[in-house]
C-alpha cells in the first residue's frame, strides 16, 4: 500500500510542477533585453508589455496562461505589444531595473508596465485592480478594457486631440 501512496504523491508532484511553466529568467539580462525589444518595438510600431514578476507568483502564472489561451486577448497583444517577462525573485530582482521604471513593485506582483516606442514608461498597472471578484482569476473584460485603453492606436489618438 505505501509504494502506491508514494507513487500517487510522486504523480500529483510532477503534475502541479509541469502547470508552472517557467516564463521568467533569473538570468537574463533585463536592460539588454528590453533596449532589443524596444528597438523591435519601433520596427512593428507597436508598445513594450512588461510583465514584473516570478515563477514563484501563481497570479503570474494565471494572468500568462490566460492571455495565451484566450484568443481575443492573445490577438490583442499581438496586435499592439512586445511583452517581456521581468523577472523579480531571491536570484535576481532586477533592482536598477525597476528603480528605472519607478520602483512598480510596490504594486505586488504581477505588476505591468507599460513602455512607448521610444521606452519611456507610460503606464503603471497593479494586477489586483484586473482581478474577479470573489475568484482566483483575472476578469476577462478589465483585462481587455487595460490592453485596449494602452495600445498604440488609442494612446496616440489621444495625443493628437
Amino acid at each position: 500500500m505505501k509504494p502506491l501512496f508514494i507513487s500517487f504523491i510522486l504523480c500529483v508532484h510532477l503534475f502541479s510542477c509541469s502547470q508552472n511553466k517557467k516564463i521568467y529568467n533569473p538570468q537574463d539580462n533585463a536592460k539588454e533585453k528590453i533596449d532589443s525589444i524596444v528597438i523591435a518595438a519601433q520596427k512593428e510600431h507597436k508598445y513594450v508589455l512588461l510583465q514584473i514578476g516570478g515563477n514563484w507568483c501563481i497570479w503570474c502564472q494565471r494572468f500568462n496562461k490566460l492571455t495565451e489561451e484566450n484568443k481575443n486577448l492573445k490577438n490583442i497583444i499581438n496586435e499592439n505589444y512586445l511583452v517581456y517577462h521581468v523577472n523579480y525573485s531571491k536570484e535576481n530582482k532586477n533592482e536598477e531595473i525597476l528603480t528605472a521604471l519607478d520602483n512598480p513593485e510596490q504594486y505586488g506582483f504581477p505588476v505591468f508596465v507599460i513602455l512607448n516606442e521610444k521606452g519611456e514608461r507610460i503606464h503603471t498597472q497593479q494586477s489586483d485592480l484586473l482581478e474577479h471578484e470573489g475568484t482566483s482569476g483575472y476578469d476577462i473584460n478589465k483585462v481587455t478594457k487595460f490592453l485596449e485603453e494602452w495600445s498604440p492606436k488609442i494612446i496616440e489618438n489621444k495625443t493628437l486631440h
